[in-house]
């Protein structure tokens, strides 16, 4: 919302579009919760939650996921626009019906598509502003949707026998803890270089965005890299994972204090300056 408003989002609109993202998105998690409950009662991770520990009975929390999801469309058609109400909904339906229905417990790829659900939010943020959909939230959708794999692979390596104990074929399960880090490897070559695009060809973000970038990639590089070189190592895997979050957060951050007007005249004095200096360069 930031970038798509050049720096100077409404903060009614910012509230709205937050409070309508949150509610869609706590309506698929507890529609998840409902769905899963018979392996999260299995696991042991998972049992205490309310659903499978008894506290909550799986329709109420199914008439609580609908009013959510019903909050969340209103606030969105009555004080943003239909487009990004409707691509909230998307994100719920695909959650359930295409990554917790098709893909969750009969495929080791199913965090790979769909990760599409969880890179569904910059697309939603973007439209509220606009009105439309341009590349530069689309480029947002990758950078999300290939980092999801590493950042979620690296918790499977972590807890692979809970997913085992419930036959859930997650990559470390079905293909084992090599092939797994080497995925991780091959996709973090992929995403890092998505998150520049930003900066070139499409021009949506600058310097201050590009130093964060380059800094953090190389971080992440650096910790993918040194789980491939020791696939069994828990806590690379554990420190990973960890960094993973802090990562997309802190990328996130720099693109929205790239996109302030302060930070632009910032850089356009401090461009200015050197044009001074070099100037009073001798050529000879």
């Amino acid at each position: 919302m930031w970038i798509a408003s050049k720096g100077e989002v409404d903060s009614f609109q910012l509230l709205i579009t937050l409070l309508g993202g949150t509610l869609a998105a706590a309506s698929a998690q507890v529609m998840n919760c409902i769905y899963d409950r018979d392996i999260d009662y299995e696991m042991l991770r998972t049992r205490a939650r309310p659903i499978p520990a008894g506290r909550v009975q799986p329709l109420h929390a199914l008439i609580f996921a609908v009013i959510l999801g019903v909050l969340s469309f209103s606030l969105f058609v009555v004080f943003v626009n239909l487009l990004s109400g409707l691509l909230a909904m998307s994100g719920i339906v695909f959650y359930m019906l295409v990554y917790t229905h098709l893909l969750k417990r009969n495929t080791p790829q199913n965090i790979v598509i769909g990760g599409a659900a969880g890179s569904i939010p910059p697309l939603v943020g973007w439209a509220a502003v606009t009105g439309d959909l341009s590349w530069a939230p689309w480029v947002l959708f990758a950078i999300i949707f290939l980092w999801t794999p590493p950042h979620f692979w690296a918790l499977a390596l972590m807890i692979k026998e809970d997913y085992a104990q419930v036959n859930v074929p997650m990559m470390p399960v079905i293909e084992g803890e090599e092939s797994t880090v080497k995925q991780i490897w091959v996709y973090t070559l992929l995403f890092i270089p998505c998150t520049f695009l930003l900066v070139y060809p499409l021009g949506v973000s600058g310097v201050i965005y590009g130093i964060i970038a380059v800094i953090l990639g190389a971080m992440f590089l650096q910790k993918a890299w040194q789980l491939k070189q020791a696939p069994l190592d828990q806590d690379l895997a554990r420190s990973l994972f960890k960094f993973s979050i802090l990562y997309l957060m802190l990328l996130c951050t720099g693109m929205v204090v790239d996109s302030l007007p302060m930070s632009h005249q910032l850089i356009a004095a401090l461009g200015d300056n050197l044009t001074t200096l070099v100037s009073l360069i001798p050529l000879s």
